[in-house]
């Protein structure tokens, strides 16, 4: 399709999916501004994650009169404290000292030793976290949002009991409560999280020293990063999974290579493969392993075991019985197209409710929830809420996959340009990767992307807009991209499925 229709496609309908991920872990608060029982607001958020945050600054910036509970004592939940942001910062971290010992020398930069100052790198993250943790709450004061610290919990459909940081109590009253607690760490039968030994996602971002053997039960996007940064640092990093596949929400052709990426890096899977038990009573740590399907049992020893396993909702001691909010078995919140309850005035975004667990996807919930509570109209549409892998290289994907789109028997085209053939991965001496584009055979119509390479993450979001305005592989093939970038090999994957690529 001609360029032109991009224009007339912007009016299209968005569906009203709803579905989502933040990583707030039930934030809550007191202290700057705090509502006394006599002040009701028109909005009370419960959690300062990346959704509930980002709805509270909506609210107010819409008008209404806003508080945020938040029981952490610092904002951003869990995403900002002790998730996204920290392993982002200890990703790119350890990713320059495995290029400094690695790569620099091919770029005529050497050095006669390298090693790792660990306290100096944590040190850089918990920066990093600190900095951002309070720019929100420059942020909060800047739109005149209420900031209350320690845990809520519901005393009616409009009043939260919070018990303060500062040890006291008080009722903050809504018309409007927002649920935005976001999620934790699932646990596994028989395994206890001590943080030392055996450690979830957030005692992985704070060990004091690089165990030699590292082992990761769970091969999903949280497993596969922190297992990098330890593998880049020295340790030997086994992944065990009950699955057949890692990561299962990525498109197959590219989850193959991407494990083989991986395994170049010297980290190794064990697939099909289920944890009977952990054994943490001597110096390290011992796993009892046996086939998924059931076989001989074997014996694998770690100095660490991460558990990865994935998250739950976070909707502890909050009071939903109390109110007689409805969830469904797995404890995710059920809400309706406008995120509301079954409860009048109790809405839910984010962690809580079913849904990919995103950050990026609980802020657009937040925004789209209070838009609906001002009166307006808001979307999440979740088929358009890209994923990414923040490994290296990066793995970055929107829309559907391969074998997504022949389970529903449309017939599709499939575009690839590798980026052994894009000028400036090869100037940078960083070409392994790949873009895939599928695109329904008559329309052309894209229906996904999926993009492995250095900056994954940062190129997805041409295809997510692409998707969003039902553009054709034509309307990028025919756009034009600077030249050299890695984004060309965006343009060539589309070229390559309606047409023919130029550069290879």
């Amino acid at each position: 399709m001609a360029i032109s229709t991009l224009a007339r496609r912007k009016a299209t309908t968005f569906l009203s999916s709803r579905f989502l991920y933040s990583s707030s872990k039930y934030s809550f608060s007191l202290t700057r501004g705090f509502a006394s029982g006599s002040d009701e607001n028109d909005v009370v958020v419960i959690g300062g994650g990346p959704g509930g945050y980002v709805a509270a600054i909506k609210a107010a910036q819409l008008g209404l009169k806003t508080t945020c509970v938040e029981k952490r004592g610092t904002l951003g939940g869990t995403c900002l404290n002790v998730g996204c942001i920290p392993s982002k910062a200890l990703l790119h971290s350890s990713h320059m000292f495995h290029e400094a010992q690695h790569s620099f020398a091919n770029h005529g930069v050497k050095f006669s030793s390298v090693e790792v100052d660990l306290p100096a790198m944590m040190g850089q993250k918990d920066k990093a976290v600190s900095n951002l943790t309070r720019g929100i709450e420059g942020l909060f004061k800047k739109n005149k949002v209420n900031y209350v610290k320690g845990y809520g919990k519901f005393l009616s459909p409009s009043e939260i009991s919070v018990d303060t940081v500062e040890g006291g109590n008080s009722v903050v009253k809504g018309k409007n409560i927002i649920i935005a607690t976001g999620s934790d760490v699932k646990g596994l039968p028989g395994i206890t999280i001590d943080e030392k030994k055996i450690v979830s996602s957030t005692g992985a971002l704070a060990l004091t020293e690089i165990p030699k053997r590292l082992v990761v039960i769970g091969a999903g996007y949280i497993g596969l990063e922190m297992g990098s940064v330890w593998g880049r640092l020295g340790a030997e990093v086994t992944v065990v999974e009950f699955a057949a596949d890692i990561v299962p929400t990525m498109d197959g052709e590219v989850r193959k290579q991407f494990q083989r990426a991986l395994e170049k890096q010297k980290m190794k899977f064990m697939l099909n493969t289920k944890v009977v038990s952990v054994d943490a009573t001597g110096d390290g740590v011992k796993l009892t392993l046996e086939p998924s399907a059931g076989g001989d049992q074997t014996i694998l020893e770690a100095d660490v075991v991460l558990v990865s396993a994935g998250r739950v909702p976070f909707t502890s001691g909050l009071g939903l019985d109390t109110i007689g909010v409805e969830t469904d078995k797995a404890g995710r919140i059920l809400v309706n197209e406008r995120f509301a309850t079954n409860v009048p005035g109790v809405h839910a975004i984010g962690d809580v409710i079913p849904g990919p667990m995103l950050a990026h996807k609980a802020e657009e919930d937040g925004v789209a929830c209070v838009e609906f509570i001002a009166g307006k109209e808001g979307h999440v549409d979740y088929d358009m809420v890209p994923g990414v892998v923040y490994t290296h290289p990066e793995v970055a994907y929107v829309g559907k996959t391969e074998e997504q789109v022949k389970s529903l028997g449309v017939d599709y085209r499939v575009g690839k340009f590798p980026f052994l053939a894009n000028s400036r991965a090869k100037a940078i001496d960083d070409a392994e990767g790949i873009v895939k584009v599928i695109a329904e055979k008559e329309s052309d119509k894209i229906l996904g992307v999926h993009i492995m390479s250095p900056n994954a993450g940062e190129l997805i979001h041409e295809a997510v807009l692409a998707l969003q305005y039902g553009a054709s592989s034509e309307d990028i093939a025919r756009t034009c991209h600077a030249h050299p970038t890695m984004s060309e090999a965006l343009k060539e994957a589309a070229m390559a499925t309606y047409d023919k690529p130029i550069h290879m």
